[in-house]
């Protein structure tokens, strides 16, 4: 049996498997040259199972450059998103929520809260606040579950009715 070259391989199929790799990535570039490096190497540890005789190399060389594209979508989407730094430069990208904004919104939403009835705000500061299922909150506050889904519709609406036009600091 003839011995398989990789420099033949890459001369054989590297165009195509560059243009589809580059098709998988969305179009990029840099992604699309990772994946398709990971899949020479692969395509090297392999090189005594690339040949015709076996089946199709390209077929291969797709699946092998499939299969690590997905990995690499499935790797970005695992991990935070990253995010560009601002052009003013590292000063201002770090700047921390302003502790008059967290005042004025503690203020607003105490006011709203206290604009709901008895029964209703109870609920939502067991669902909300305390961090209670509608069951586990229906069972605190007494009441079916069914009542506690109710009340707490109710609340949202009537809050979302006397929010104030201007949205709340973040």
């Amino acid at each position: 049996m003839p011995s398989v070259q990789l420099e033949d391989v890459v001369r054989a199929h590297g165009d195509a498997l560059h243009a589809y790799v580059t098709r998988l990535t969305g179009g990029d570039r840099f992604a699309a040259e990772d994946v398709v490096q990971e899949t020479w190497v692969r395509a090297w540890r392999n090189l005594d199972r690339l040949t015709e005789d076996l089946g199709s190399v390209r077929g291969w060389l797709l699946r092998v450059a499939h299969n690590l594209a997905v990995d690499l979508h499935r790797s970005r989407r695992a991990r935070p998103t990253e995010v560009g730094l601002p052009e003013q430069g590292l000063e201002s990208a770090a700047i921390a929520p302003n502790a008059h904004d967290q005042v004025e919104n503690r203020i607003v939403v105490r006011a709203l809260l206290e604009a709901l009835s008895p029964a209703h705000r109870a609920t939502v500061l067991e669902v909300y606040y305390a961090d209670r299922t509608a069951a586990s909150a229906a069972q605190a506050l007494g009441v079916p579950p069914g009542t506690v889904k109710s009340r707490l519709h109710n609340a949202i609406r009537t809050l979302r009715e006397a929010l104030p036009a201007q949205p709340l600091a973040a």
